[in-house]
């Protein structure tokens, strides 16, 4: 199989911690340079047609899309260590707590930056400045939720690591490179000790 990533890039970081989790190691990684639109060239949009990133080929030459698509694949070839529930409760208890740091923590972090970052404009056309800030104060209110959820548990989804942590670690880790968002400096204590125990992890520095 083939991983195609890009540098920096939070989705593909996402794939590349689960499988470093995994421990899988014949998956080979192709970067795409989305700064010099190799992601918009008709041989990557055969892949996938969206233009995004990642994209896993498989051995059969098949593309499969979306990142949770391609965990949600990775963890039923490779069960062990879980990291998206071992029965129907707990699985459906990790997708909530999945869903929740994609869709109201990790897609905010992203309008944030992409609309209020001048490095982000060739890729957001147009960059809409206002909207970018309002981003800004929805991850704080959701960084603050997270915050008071950890104060009372270890992990994002309860009492054990899961996808969960991968989609909210790298979705802070973007906002800390390019906007310098450290919970600590926010306030968030809790959510700082977590992120620090997620970014010992060795999967933290897979690429």
């Amino acid at each position: 199989m083939r991983l195609f990533v890009s540098e920096r890039a939070p989705n593909p970081r996402r794939v590349q911690m689960f499988v470093a989790e995994k421990g899988i190691g014949d998956i080979e990684p192709v970067v795409v340079a989305i700064g010099q639109d190799e992601h918009k060239r008709p041989e990557f949009l055969a892949r996938n047609p969206m233009a995004r990133l990642p994209v896993l080929e498989l051995d059969d030459g098949r593309s499969l899309c979306e990142t949770r698509a391609i965990c949600t694949y990775l963890e039923g070839r490779f069960p062990e260590p879980n990291l998206m529930g071992v029965d129907a409760e707990e699985r459906a208890f990790i997708e909530m707590a999945d869903r929740r740091m994609e869709w109201y923590l990790f897609l905010a972090i992203a309008n944030w930056i992409r609309h209020t970052h001048p490095g982000l404009a060739p890729l957001e056309r147009p960059q809409f400045p206002d909207f970018g800030e309002s981003q800004a104060a929805r991850v704080r209110d959701v960084a603050r939720w997270l915050d008071s959820e950890l104060a009372s548990q270890p992990w994002v989804a309860g009492e054990r690591f899961t996808i969960a942590d991968i989609t909210a670690f790298c979705g802070l880790e973007f906002a800390r490179g390019l906007k310098r968002f450290v919970p600590l400096k926010e306030g968030f204590e809790h959510l700082q000790a977590w992120r620090d125990r997620v970014a010992a992890r060795p999967s933290a520095s897979a690429s």
